[in-house]
């Protein structure tokens, strides 16, 4: 049964780094770790070099020079050996028994895909702020392992490659500067018959720096999170989920918009997920390219 964990990059060297360290960790390596460096000019091959000789198994530097999230992912997929392919991003680390469990997951729920919970950490913030950015880097599941019905993002996820016919390039470029990415290719997964399943103990954190706490960013993030389930509509070529996602939007924004604002003045501990609720809803009904959030690619390629 053969692993490789895949860690796509775009300078953040200290976050690597520790992804890295918390891979070599494990309680049960991986045959190889893909690092996917997605910066121009190549900011960690450095660092992984440095990392060659003591890791504790095969690490190897790949440099995909055009930027972009599906890219990265691409390139990622198509370095790997292993027959199962581990994605943890590059502002994440797992616990020691992550890869254990994911794995332990996808045997006792016969899963083709398995997704772990994170926790956001370092979140700069407090208030309905804080609570909003809790909300928006964590993620939470059933409280035992358990099939899924719907599948959760790349970022602590577990692919059997075998169990698919997947495209030289599964990740579409079309989603390389707003995200969403993950959405779409995880539609194809399930078009093939997809099992999707929860690992209670795979545990993960997401660190999350200043600059994403902002409440522009968070909002944006929110924003893109709604647009989600239209724009993967659209990739699937169905109008009339498009169009009852863009109903669902209207019905988000109009009610729980209103709740959110008296929720900040008469009960702040509930406004966060009101306030969610509305933005995500204005993302699915405002969902075409024109208004889409930049996070990856070309967008942040210039030095800042």
């Amino acid at each position: 049964m053969s692993v490789s964990v895949v860690i796509p990059t775009f300078r953040r060297p200290d976050g690597v780094l520790r992804a890295l360290l918390s891979v070599f960790a494990q309680t049960r390596l991986p045959e190889e770790i893909v690092v996917v460096d997605n910066d121009p000019a190549a900011s960690a091959r450095q660092t992984i070099a440095d990392l060659q000789a003591s890791a504790p198994c095969p690490l190897r530097y790949v440099h995909e020079a055009r930027p972009g999230v599906s890219n990265a992912r691409n390139a990622g997929f198509a370095a790997a050996s292993g027959r199962f392919i581990a994605f943890l991003d590059d502002d994440e680390t797992a616990d020691p028994a992550w890869l254990d469990a994911l794995l332990e997951t996808a045997a006792s729920q016969d899963a083709s895909v398995v997704f772990g919970p994170l926790r956001g950490e370092a979140l700069d913030a407090d208030g309905i702020r804080g609570d909003l950015a809790l909300r928006l880097y964590s993620r939470y599941g059933p409280d035992a392992d358990a099939s899924l019905e719907k599948p959760y993002g790349c970022g602590n996820s577990l692919i059997d490659r075998a169990a698919f016919d997947l495209p030289d390039h599964p990740f579409d470029p079309r989603m390389n500067v707003s995200g969403g990415e993950d959405d779409v290719f995880f539609l194809m997964l399930a078009g093939q018959g997809a099992r999707f399943a929860w690992s209670v103990k795979a545990h993960g954190v997401e660190w999350v720096d200043p600059k994403r706490t902002s409440w522009r960013y968070l909002m944006a993030r929110s924003f893109a999170f709604g647009q989600g389930a239209t724009q993967t509509a659209r990739h699937a070529g169905q109008p009339a989920r498009i169009a009852f996602w863009m109903g669902v939007g209207l019905g988000q924004a109009l009610v729980f918009g209103p709740l959110a604002a008296l929720a900040a003045l008469v009960a702040p501990g509930k406004a966060a997920a009101l306030l969610d609720k509305a933005i995500q809803g204005t993302g699915k009904l405002f969902w075409i390219e024109a208004f889409e959030p930049r996070f990856y690619g070309q967008s942040v390629a210039a030095p800042s």
